[in-house]
C-alpha cells in the first residue's frame, strides 16, 4: 500500500498507448467478481472463489485504496495492479526491515497475450518511480507461472532467491531503480 503521507492518492487516471489506469469504481464490480471467480486466474493464486461468496461479500467499490489500480480497456476493466508492503512474516525480502512494495496483477483471460499486463505493469512502476524515488520494488510469484515470470523479467525484475511457500515453489525478484547520473 502507498505510504498516505506521501503520495497523494488517488492519482490523475494514468494513460498508456492502449490503457487507463484508474482508482475503482461501482461499474467495476461484476469485473471483479468475474475475476475472482475465474478457474484460470485463480490457478497460481490459491484457486477461485465460490462466485456466491463474492456476490454476497464483496464491497460496493471493490479496491478503494491507495495502490490499487483498476486497468481499462476501451471503457471498460480489464484487470488490476497492486502496489502494497509486502507482508513482514512472509518469506522473501530485501531490507532487513521487510517494507518492500509488492507490484501484483491479475487480467482477465480474455486480456492475456496482448501485452496488456506489460503495459499497464510498467506505466505504474513509472508512476511509482516518480511518486517514491529511488524505491525498489518487489515482485513475488509461483515459479510454475510461464507467463508471470516472463513479465518480471521483461519489467526489470531479477531474481533474488527462490522458496517454498503455499505449496509451490516460489519466485521472487527485485527491480532496483537506475543509478543516478555521475555528473562528470
Amino acid at each position: 500500500m502507498i505510504e498516505h503521507s506521501v503520495v497523494t492518492w488517488p492519482p490523475a487516471p494514468i494513460r498508456t498507448e492502449r490503457l487507463v489506469l484508474r482508482q475503482s469504481e461501482a461499474r467495476d464490480r461484476a469485473t471483479f467478481i468475474e475475476l475472482f471467480a475465474s478457474p484460470e486466474v485463480g490457478t497460481y493464486v490459491g484457486g477461485p472463489r465460490p462466485r456466491a461468496d463474492l456476490e454476497r461479500t464483496g464491497p460496493e467499490v471493490p479496491g478503494r485504496r491507495p495502490g490499487f489500480f483498476v486497468i481499462e480497456l476501451d471503457g471498460a476493466m480489464i484487470g488490476m495492479i497492486t502496489l502494497d508492503r509486502r507482508a513482514a512474516e512472509r518469506r522473501g525480502h530485501i531490507r532487513p526491515e521487510a517494507q518492500e512494495t509488492e507490484l501484483g496483477c491479475m487480467f482477465l483471460p480474455q486480456a492475456w497475450g496482448h501485452g496488456y499486463a506489460a503495459e499497464a505493469c510498467a506505466a505504474a512502476l513509472d508512476w511509482f518511480a516518480g511518486a517514491q524515488p529511488g524505491e525498489p520494488v518487489v515482485l513475488c510469484t509461483q515459479a510454475a507461472n510461464d507467463r508471470a515470470m516472463r513479465l518480471a523479467l521483461k519489467l526489470g525484475f531479477a531474481e533474488v532467491e527462490r522458496f517454498e511457500e503455499f505449496g509451490a515453489e516460489q519466485w521472487f525478484g527485485a527491480r532496483f531503480p537506475a543509478a543516478a547520473p555521475s555528473g562528470t
